[in-house]
């Protein structure tokens, strides 16, 4: 474990593109953090707002890399990786904050074998009221070597952007982020293949806000069909960026990892449901997802009464006819489309699945 005092060079990479409104909290946060010694690099990705204002307004402060041309997420990773310093780099997103303590706490739990740090976000609304958590508290945060669950379904319990930290050595194995395969969701692929080369170190406090609004790519709930396609095509080019890195190190990731991971059968499910033309996977059959997605969720780490639940969610939306599957797909993946009673009903079941 480092102590505070041995003074690690930490990087805070911010990630923008057209978020002028919220990036001046999140250029706050990172410059007014208790630790020493961490720069501040903010990636401008061609915004066409008042970006260029904000930014110029602190000076030398930060660092700033403007980009000509829009690239996504993983371009400004990539930029802002190699215009960095840190031996230990936290991405944060735009519209997203930290807490004066984060940096200090993440130095202070990393420890010798760390390949990355991870903790928990207030979720909060544009008005940075705090709404919840993420991941929601009852969900413990796998922690050490995560491999093992890598390479059978190709996901572990983990964070967003904001809520990551990475050890220099390892991005320099993993990164540059593909590009073309990442435009979105860039975070994604980081957290899967960096725990091949070290060990997960977890925090349960919440050292950031996650902020969720209308314009974030977070936000589908009119588009359960999309969201769900997108993210089955996501976990598809992690699962493949997974292989390639593990084959580099003697490893295999077995063809049928996302049979196994409850997370990507949901989304094949939702998929599957809403818009089964537009399904990217023409061998899927609601039975045989929720089949699966049953055994999965009796293997998450998590309490007996959530694995017990989960499953039969996955059972129901399998043999329920598909109006009344569609149905309790929306209620669990969109709070809003809850009957009143429904709300009052999963809150008290989630307390008591904690």
């Amino acid at each position: 474990m480092y102590s505070i005092q041995d003074r690690i060079p930490v990087s805070i990479v911010i990630a923008n593109y057209n978020y002028a409104h919220f990036l001046k909290r999140s250029i706050d946060s990172a410059l007014e953090q208790s630790y020493g010694d961490a720069e501040v690099i903010v990636v401008d990705d061609a915004s066409t707002d008042a970006t260029a204002d904000v930014v110029a307004s602190y000076g030398s402060r930060i660092k700033t890399c403007l980009r000509e041309v829009n690239g996504g997420h993983a371009a400004a990773f990539n930029t802002g990786f190699a215009a960095s310093r840190g031996k230990i780099v936290l991405f944060l997103d735009a519209d997203d904050y930290l807490y004066p303590n984060a940096v200090s706490e993440v130095v202070d739990a990393w420890e010798e074998n760390t390949a990355q740090v991870q903790f928990r976000l207030h979720i909060v609304d544009e008005d940075m009221h705090v709404r919840d958590v993420f991941p929601p508290e009852e969900l413990p945060f796998d922690s050490g070597d995560v491999t093992p669950q890598l390479l059978r379904k190709g996901r572990y319990q983990t964070t967003v952007t904001s809520g990551l930290a990475f050890r220099r050595s390892v991005l320099d194995k993993v990164m540059p982020v593909p590009e073309q395969e990442f435009r979105q969701g860039a975070d994604g692929y980081l957290a899967t293949v960096a725990p091949l080369y070290g060990e997960v170190t977890s925090i349960d406090d919440c050292l950031g806000a996650y902020r969720i609004h209308g314009a974030n790519h977070s936000v589908f709930a009119k588009k359960l069909g999309q969201r769900a396609r997108w993210r089955i095509q996501h976990d598809f080019r992690r699962l493949e960026a997974l292989s390639d890195q593990a084959t580099e190190i003697g490893l295999d990731v077995p063809g049928d990892a996302g049979l196994h991971d409850p997370v990507h059968l949901e989304e094949r499910l939702a998929s599957l449901c809403i818009d089964r033309e537009r399904h990217p996977v023409s061998s899927d059959s609601r039975l045989s997802l929720a089949a699966a997605g049953a055994v999965a969720s009796l293997e998450m780490n998590a309490s007996a009464r959530r694995r017990a639940m989960l499953a039969a969610w996955f059972l129901s939306v399998g043999v329920l006819p598909r109006r009344m599957a569609k149905a309790v797909l929306s209620w669990k993946l969109v709070a809003s489309s809850r009957p009143r009673l429904l709300l009052r009903l999963s809150k008290t079941i989630r307390h008591a699945m904690g």
